[in-house]
């Protein structure tokens, strides 16, 4: 054993001063750190990717949860998120996973922010130290309606001409399919409104708004035959109309009668079969139907009591106290004794008796407890009777009524009679280059003591449903749209301003919600028509027409657009039509674009552009 263990120790010392072997050392001492950082690394590395791809399901978690957050409780909410997390979230080397914060805002606009969390088990790092076996990845995503909130203006043509190739059926198709886009966007009521405007040469307010102040009846600056109650009404003689033309003409009072001689000497009587003045005023007629003359008539009369005919007779009634006694003299000087057995008033108060008859001795009637005394005479007692009243009959004279000659006069039809129908407000003559623009291209609210921004009234057969005002009853829209109809003529600019109004409020029938100050807004209008312009209130020039609605200046689609606005033209061209310039130039395109104007020439295609606007307003974006 001393043997072995000198060798090992010559061994040693002869290692110790070797040089041989320093290379070989040295790189094994510096191989332990390589070693490590390498392995730091690679657990790094795949951290990293682990993270990348917990952030990519988080983003699309969120996106996916987004929709239906408001509908759910915090506890749902959490499992919702957890579980489209962990489907996207494919990774085989984590080893947990965790949400940790789910939470649902709607301040400053809606948004869901989810954030997660998923362990690493690692290769190398764990050798080193313990406190490093597992590394912790974490991820977070925002998803939110943006800060604006939506408000769009469906203004869509229901002249006659979108009966043709389908189109109506179509429109109808795609507003219903766009009105659910825009219902699956919203995360809370109030983030998206829709109003509905239906037109054709007019729009249609609800026929209860006769009663309002911004409708008017009595004409503007056009004059008065123009207005609803111009228009609408009758004639006191012959069959003139407008107002002007009726209180322009002299007539009879008596229909009949054109000339005044023949008017003048003509007449009516009260009595329907009297023809003369004569035997008009020689005649009368009685209140009592069984009398035919005045002398017959007001010598007869009727009593109260119908058992009198004569009004002497009637006025003198009266009734006895004792029934036998029909007269007052005979009834006063008569009466009744208290003892049965006498009928005289000497004997009855001259011989006592028993006020009861049965008992007939002092004993007896006292012990029965009755009074025994001399009777007690009561004479009879008249009652005259309130007189009964006398009518006698009234005789009524025929009444003659000359025919007059003069200025016809003319009265308006009821308010209440009034369609709905309202047209362009404003004049004619206030538009064109230069000019001011009409109050039927801006939103000036209606004052009555400017004739011009009142909203017109009028009846147009061809008038449509009413408008809808903004608002998120989805089902109540789907209704009206489903019972729109075509009919009538072409007026883009009344459709157009009438959007606008939905929108601005403050003129006409709409009561628009109040801005949030927490949201930005985006306001669109969406116009389609499927013909050119073709009638208003004064043209039936497409051209004149035109001019309103756009004019490089002062023009409908323009104060639109200066007032921040954005408007979307359509024109379903089925029928080979001229491309539409105007609605192409009253689009809000981007600047060498026409990227708001779409021309179709398949009504099918109304349903594809619908939903591609669609997808333009409601898009989600996601905030990291």
């Amino acid at each position: 054993m001393l043997s072995i263990w000198s060798k090992l120790r010559r061994g040693w010392r002869a290692f110790a001063r070797a040089r041989g072997g320093n290379v070989a050392v040295t790189f094994g001492l510096a191989a332990i750190p390589i070693v490590c950082f390498v392995g730091m690394a690679i657990d790094y590395s795949r951290a990293n990717s682990l993270k990348a791809a917990l952030q990519a399901a988080v983003d699309s978690a969120a996106l996916m949860t987004a929709s239906s957050a408001p509908n759910l409780t915090s506890d749902q909410l959490k499992t919702k998120a957890f579980n489209d997390i962990y489907a996207m979230f494919n990774r085989p080397e984590r080893s947990t996973l965790t949400i940790t914060k789910w939470d649902y805002s709607t301040t400053g606009g809606a948004s869901l922010h989810l954030e997660a969390t998923a362990t690493l088990s690692t290769y190398f790092m764990g050798i080193l130290s313990s406190s490093y076996s597992t590394l912790n990845v974490q991820a977070d995503s925002t998803t939110k309606w943006g800060s604006s909130r939506l408000r769009v203006a469906l203004v869509l043509d229901n002249t006659g001409s979108m009966a043709d190739d389908g189109k109506l059926t179509a429109l109808k198709t795609a507003t219903k399919n766009l009105l659910d886009q825009l219902k699956a966007a919203v995360s809370v009521d109030g983030d998206v409104y829709v109003s509905i405007i239906p037109f054709s040469r007019d729009v249609r307010v609800d026929m209860s708004d006769y009663t309002t102040d911004w409708d008017t009846w009595i004409g503007w600056d056009d004059g008065t035959d123009h207005s609803w109650d111009g228009q609408y009404g009758t004639c006191s003689s012959g069959n003139y109309s407008p107002r002007s033309s009726c209180t322009s003409h002299s007539g009879c009072s008596i229909s009949g009668y054109s000339n005044q001689s023949s008017c003048t000497s003509a007449g009516t009587c009260s009595l329907s079969s009297y023809t003369t003045q004569s035997t008009c005023t020689g005649a009368g007629t009685c209140s009592l139907s069984s009398y035919t003359t005045q002398s017959s008539c007001t010598g007869a009369g009727t009593c109260s009591n119908s058992s009198y005919t004569t009004q002497s007779s009637c006025t003198a009634t009266g009734t006895c106290s004792l029934s036998a006694y029909t007269s007052q003299s005979t009834c006063t000087a008569n009466g009744t004794c208290s003892n049965p057995l006498e009928t005289t008033q000497s004997n009855c108060t001259g011989v006592k008796a028993c006020n009861n008859a049965n008992y007939t001795s002092k004993t007896s009637c006292q012990n029965a407890g009755h009074t025994w005394g001399f009777g007690t005479w009561t004479k009879g007692v008249w009652t005259t009777k309130v007189p009964s009243t006398w009518t006698a009959g009234v005789w009524t004279p025929g009444v003659w009524t000359a025919g007059v000659w003069g200025t016809n006069t003319w009265t308006h039809n009821a308010h209440t009679t009034w369609s709905g129908c309202i047209t362009d407000r404003g004049s004619s003559w206030t538009t064109g280059p230069g000019t001011t623009a009409g109050y039927d291209q801006d939103v000036t609210a209606p004052s009555s003591s400017i004739a011009g921004t009142m909203y017109p009234a009028e009846e147009y057969s061809a008038c449509t449903q009413p408008v809808l005002g903004l608002n998120y009853d989805w089902d109540s829209m789907k209704t009206m749209v489903d019972n729109m109809a075509a009919a009538g003529n072409t007026n883009q600019p009344i459709g157009l301003v009438w959007g606008w109004l939905s929108l601005a409020g403050g003129a006409g029938p709409f009561t628009v919600p109040a801005l949030d100050s927490d949201y930005t807004y985006t306001q669109v209008i969406i116009l389609l028509s499927d013909g050119l312009n073709t009638q208003d209130r004064w043209y039936s020039s497409q051209s004149s027409i035109d001019k309103r609605m756009y004019n490089n200046g002062p023009g409908t689609c323009a104060n639109i657009k200066a007032a921040g606005i954005t408007i979307y033209t359509i024109q379903v061209n089925t029928g080979g039509d001229p491309l539409s310039t105007l609605l192409q130039n009253c689009a809000s395109n981007t600047t060498g674009t026409t990227d708001h104007f779409f021309e179709l020439t398949n009504a099918s295609d109304i349903i594809t552009t619908f939903q591609k606007i669609g997808t333009n307003l409601t898009k989600l974006h996601v905030a990291n």
